[in-house]
């Protein structure tokens, strides 16, 4: 069963950050492929880390400021598609970057699309958006359409199975940096 908006439509960035573990990330391009959510990071324009730090709204991070429930899509260094999930009530600026997936659907399709074993396909961002097929084409896709999904598929996550600890990449973010945002199995 797909989420629900009011699911990411929430005023806590974190506790989505936290309550997306363990539910299913999905893409259907030429096939369906998708995967376990086992790592992700909350960013809210509170902190100097997050795109929309001080509200700013510019053409590159506009789809953070729409209603929880979309893709935030954006390229990293110019190489990497990132996928986030967009959280909260219309202008918030708040977002989840899914940082990894336990692939588990249309696993030789990601791994025809990446070229690499599947043990790797889906650790990292960039690696996991390559292998479900993410790109551009899926900044401010509705997360309850046909094209890109999250399922709860019903696993049940202790709290001592999750991690809380500093986001990765971030240091010029100074004290925020050290927020522990990130979140993992």
């Amino acid at each position: 069963m797909k989420l629900s908006r009011s699911f990411y439509r929430r005023s806590d960035v974190c506790e989505i950050a936290r309550e997306l573990l363990g539910k299913h990330l999905c893409t259907k391009l030429d096939g369906i492929t998708g995967g376990m959510i086992v790592e992700t990071e909350a960013y809210s324009w509170r902190e100097s880390g997050c795109h929309a730090f001080n509200n700013k709204k510019t053409a590159r991070n506009a789809m953070m400021f729409e209603s929880g429930g979309v893709a935030y899509v954006y390229k990293c260094y110019g190489i990497h598609h990132l996928i986030n999930v967009v959280t909260g009530k219309s202008e918030s600026g708040e977002a989840v970057l899914i940082r990894a997936i336990q692939p588990d659907t249309g696993t030789a399709l990601m791994q025809e699309r990446t070229g690499q074993p599947l043990k790797k396909i889906t650790a990292g961002p960039g690696k996991l958006t390559k292998a479900l097929g993410i790109d551009m084409r899926f900044n401010g896709a509705d997360l309850k359409g046909d094209l890109i999904w999250i399922e709860d598929k019903k696993v049940i996550l202790k709290s001592s199975q999750i991690i809380a600890s500093a986001r990765i990449g971030i240091e010029y973010a100074g004290a925020d940096a050290k927020l522990p945002w990130r979140f993992s199995i």
